[in-house]
This record gives C-alpha cells, sequence and structure tokens, in this order.
C-alpha cells in the first residue's frame, strides 16, 4: 500500500512557511519588535517555522520573557514542527 501523504505534508510545510513570510512582510515592526536580531527568524524559517510563528504571537500580545503558559504553547509548536518534519521523511521514504 502506498504512503500518500506527502502532498498534504508538503502543503503544511510550505504554508506555514509562506504565512510566515507575509507575516513578516505585512507587520514588519511587530515583528522586529519580537524578535532582537535577524538570524533566529531566518532559522525559525528554515528549520521550526509553527515555533516561529507561536514565538511572534506571543510576543505581540505580551512582550517580555516568556513565562507559564507561554511555554506550553511554544512546546506544543515545536511538537507540530518534529511531526511535519517526521511525516515528510515518512512519506519520502520508500518501502
Amino acid at each position: 500500500m502506498r504512503n500518500r501523504n506527502g502532498c498534504l505534508t508538503g502543503l503544511v510545510a510550505g504554508g506555514s512557511r509562506l504565512f510566515l513570510l507575509m507575516v513578516w512582510i505585512s507587520r514588519p515592526a511587530a515583528w522586529n519588535a519580537a524578535f532582537s536580531s535577524f538570524i533566529w527568524p531566518c532559522l525559525g524559517f528554515l528549520f521550526l517555522p509553527f515555533t516561529t510563528l507561536m514565538y511572534y504571537v506571543i510576543q505581540t500580545n505580551s512582550p517580555g520573557p516568556l513565562a507559564g503558559i507561554d511555554w506550553l504553547w511554544i512546546i506544543l509548536a515545536v511538537v507540530i514542527d518534529v511531526g511535519t518534519i517526521g511525516a515528510a521523511g515518512q512519506a519520502n521514504r520508500e518501502n
């Protein structure tokens, strides 16, 4: 039986990166306020796009260090990113 989830995985991974790019273009002042340097959003765009988006949302709603429930949201975003990477690897694996 063939695994046909590769297209869905690609859409999720590409869609999160596209959304990240649209947020950066549409709200550059808020983006610069959330991230202190350019390197972290670039690395987030390449490796952990959901986590970067979640961090941006948390920082725009409550600026300052992460505390309490914010860490739960960040951990959930990391799990989603790792799951997306794992699903892409599984979809590309030939049986």
